[in-house]
């Protein structure tokens, strides 16, 4: 089957995941090579998955590569995306879109003049967990969907990272560390968000290093670490979100959808599979839901880039968009800003809500 050519800049930690599924798991994808900054780690790349070593220089040079995986840290996700687009390849970023809302649009447009795709991370919402959720709200199993609640519970990522200060740097926090899986979820099963309501706090000024090379430093606290939030949907559902660096313990679920006829609890959307559990009028208890799709294991992540690039081949709308990026970075955004206000920020962005996957098909017909 014809393949669409993938080069990877970017050879970080997160690298070895998308690069292990692409090579084997898409039949649609052919990784032609690898680029970065720090040689060593992209020849390391390049060999373990039998791939070219590339500079970036040449990779958007190579007339073999038609899309761009743009594995870089956020803060040059705007100039590896707008080169990339400039050399006419298509561009598939990891979260967030960019660094803010306003190089996300620069992108976005450049993307449009040139009539290229543009896509980003997070592809969670196309694996098994959460397409069942999709078609359990798609197929009116809950009745309307009114309400909902998300939870992001944590104590910081202090007592395992080993270099762990970004975190709690601008930039950082709670909404746009772990976020934009949660909204892209909410997003994917409800539509966009019309509204934003938000307050913020921080327990400590200052954090300690819990292990690694670095355990015992001090580093500073300069951003919230504790959202509350109220989002409200272009549909009319309200959802309740926390997202916090400061709970020790919780029995609070992932997300939970409320319906006019039942209860969707929803699993965890930094990952693919997970069990879906539905308490309709009809039941005394939660039951779980049959997976609807096959899409099932714990990290497949490459999921979206490799449908993305179906979508090239066919001429047809991607389901991990641009449109859906820029959208939620947004929302992220819109936290701090409605938080450090005391107003309701009103969205000026919107998309659509991204397609749900083929019903019932096994992976191999997917062509992806």
């Amino acid at each position: 089957m014809e393949r669409t050519g993938v080069g990877v800049i970017g050879c970080g930690v997160i690298s070895e995941i998308y690069l292990e599924n692409l090579t084997t798991r898409f039949s649609g994808v052919q990784v032609i090579g690898c680029a970065d900054t720090i040689a060593e780690k992209s020849k390391a790349r390049a060999a373990a998955y039998g791939i070219r070593q590339m500079t970036v220089e040449e990779m958007l040079a190579c007339s073999d590569i038609h899309m761009i995986l743009n594995l870089t840290t956020p803060r040059i996700h705007m100039e590896i995306a707008l080169a990339a687009l400039e050399h006419g390849k298509h561009v598939y970023n990891e979260k967030p879109l960019c660094a803010t809302r306003k190089e996300a649009q620069s992108v976005m447009e450049l993307a449009k003049e040139k009539g290229l795709y543009v896509g980003c991370a997070p592809d969670t919402f196309l694996g098994a967990g959460l397409q069942t959720a999709r078609k359990a709200l798609d197929d009116g199993w809950i009745g309307r969907a009114i309400a909902g609640s998300a939870f992001i519970t944590t104590p910081g990522h202090e007592r395992w990272h080993i270099d762990p200060a970004f975190y709690y740097q601008p930039g950082g926090g709670p909404n746009l560390d772990m976020g934009p899986y949660y909204i892209t979820a909410l997003v994917a099963l409800l539509g966009p968000i019309k509204s934003v309501n938000s307050m913020s706090s921080r327990a400590y000024d200052k954090r300690v290093v819990g292990s690694g090379k670095n355990a015992g430093q001090i580093i500073p606290v300069e951003v919230d670490t504790h959202y509350s939030t109220s989002l409200t949907f272009m549909n009319g559902a309200v959802i309740t979100a926390i997202m916090s660096f400061d709970i020790w313990a919780t029995h609070l679920p992932f997300i939970e959808i409320y319906g006019t006829a039942g209860t969707l609890t929803l699993p965890d959307p930094n990952f693919f599979d997970g069990e879906v559990l539905l308490q309709s009028r009809y039941e005394d208890a939660f039951i779980p839901i049959p997976m609807q799709n096959p899409f099932t294991n714990h990290n497949l992540r490459g999921l979206g880039p490799a449908q993305m690039c179906h979508a090239i081949r066919k001429g047809t709308a991607h389901c991990a968009s641009g449109e859906l990026a820029l959208h939620v970075l947004e929302v992220l955004e819109a936290m701090t800003q409605a938080s450090q206000s005391g107003k309701t920020y009103t969205c000026v962005t919107s998309c659509e809500r991204p397609a749900a996957l083929p019903y019932g098909l096994a992976e191999a017909q997917y062509e992806f």
